[in-house]
C-alpha cells in the first residue's frame, strides 16, 4: 500500500497519468472529495482500493456548489493531513486543482440535471446541483475513471450523479457506499468539525429520527406522514435544532411517498446551532 502519494494540480497532467495507467492495463478507480478527510472518504478510498488497481482522490473545494451565504471561505482545508491519509488508505494519486484551473476567465458552461436537482437540497441551496453536476463532470472528463465512489449520506447527490452518467453515455460506473457514523450514530461529515459540545451532543438527533422511522416502518406504520411526525418529534426535542427539511421520498425520483415501501428514503437537513447537517436512511418493511 502507497505511502505517499503523487500530488497533480492540473487538468493535462492528470488526463495524462491516468491514460498511462489505463494503457499498462490498470483499472482506475476516483473518489471526488472536498478535502477534509474522514472515515467515511476513508471507506470509499478503501474499496476503490479493493475494487481498483489504480485510486485517484480528488481533493477540490468546489466554489460552484456553494451559494452566496454559506461556509465556502470557511469550509475545512487539511492539506497535508488529507495526503497522509489518502495514501494510508491505499490512493496513488491525489488531484488538486485550483479554482482557477477547473473554472479558467471566462467560463461559462455548466451541467444541470433537470428532474432531480430543483427539490430537497435544490430546492434550499439554487444551483448547488448545478456546480455538483458540472464539477463531477468535469472530474469524470480529466481523470477518466472507470469506477467513482460516492457515499450514501449525499444520497439526493448520488442519484443525481448516476443519472447524469446514464443521461450523458459516461463509459463509467457510479458506486455508492453505506454511510459511516460515529459511534454515537452521527453522520461522519467534514461539517461537523463546526460542531460545539453542546451541538454535537444535540446533532444526534438526526441519526435518532432516522432510527425512530426504522423502528415505527418495522413495527406496521407505514403512513409517511405518521412516520414523519415521529421523526419530527424527536428531532425538536432539541433546542438548538431547526428543521429545513424531512421528507421521505421514492429512492428513484425523489419524489414524495404517501406510503413507506422497502427501498423508500427518509431523508433529513437540519440546522443545530448554526451548523446545517443532511442524513438519510433507506426504510425497509
Amino acid at each position: 500500500m502507497p505511502q505517499c502519494v503523487r500530488i497533480i494540480d492540473n487538468c493535462v497532467e492528470m488526463l495524462s497519468c491516468t491514460r498511462d495507467a489505463r494503457r499498462a492495463g490498470r483499472v482506475v478507480g476516483l473518489v471526488p472529495t472536498m478535502g477534509a478527510l474522514h472515515d467515511g472518504h476513508l471507506s470509499l478510498i478503501r474499496a476503490a482500493r479493493n475494487e481498483t488497481n489504480f485510486v485517484v482522490v480528488s481533493i477540490f473545494v468546489n466554489p460552484t456548489q456553494f451559494g452566496p451565504n454559506e461556509d465556502l471561505d470557511r469550509y475545512p482545508r487539511m492539506r497535508e493531513q488529507d495526503r497522509k491519509l489518502a495514501a494510508e488508505a491505499g490512493a496513488d494519486v491525489t488531484f488538486e486543482p485550483q479554482p482557477a484551473e477547473m473554472y479558467p476567465e471566462g467560463y461559462a458552461t455548466y451541467v444541470y440535471q433537470e428532474s432531480l436537482a430543483g427539490r430537497l437540497e435544490g430546492e434550499k441551496r439554487p444551483n448547488h446541483f448545478r456546480g455538483v453536476c458540472t464539477v463531477c463532470t468535469k472530474l469524470f472528463n480529466v481523470v477518466e475513471p472507470d469506477i467513482a465512489y460516492f457515499g450514501q449520506k449525499d444520497y439526493q447527490q448520488s442519484v443525481i450523479v448516476r443519472r447524469i452518467v446514464r443521461d450523458l453515455n459516461m463509459p463509467l460506473e457510479i458506486k455508492i457506499l453505506p454511510t459511516v457514523r460515529e459511534r454515537d450514530g452521527l453522520a461522519m461529515s467534514s461539517r461537523n468539525t463546526y460542531l460545539n459540545p453542546q451541538e454535537r451532543q444535540q446533532a444526534t438527533c438526526l441519526s435518532r429520527a432516522l432510527s425512530l422511522a426504522q423502528q415505527r416502518v418495522s413495527r406496521g406504520e407505514t403512513e409517511s406522514p405518521k412516520v414523519l411526525a415521529a421523526m419530527l418529534e424527536e428531532i425538536e426535542k432539541e433546542p438548538l435544532s431547526r428543521i429545513d427539511y424531512a421528507e421521505i421520498v421514492h429512492p428513484d425520483t425523489l419524489e414524495p411517498v404517501n406510503q413507506v415501501e422497502t427501498g423508500s428514503v427518509a431523508l433529513l437537513a437540519v440546522h443545530i446551532g448554526g451548523t446545517r447537517l443532511i442524513d438519510n436512511a433507506i426504510l425497509r418493511l
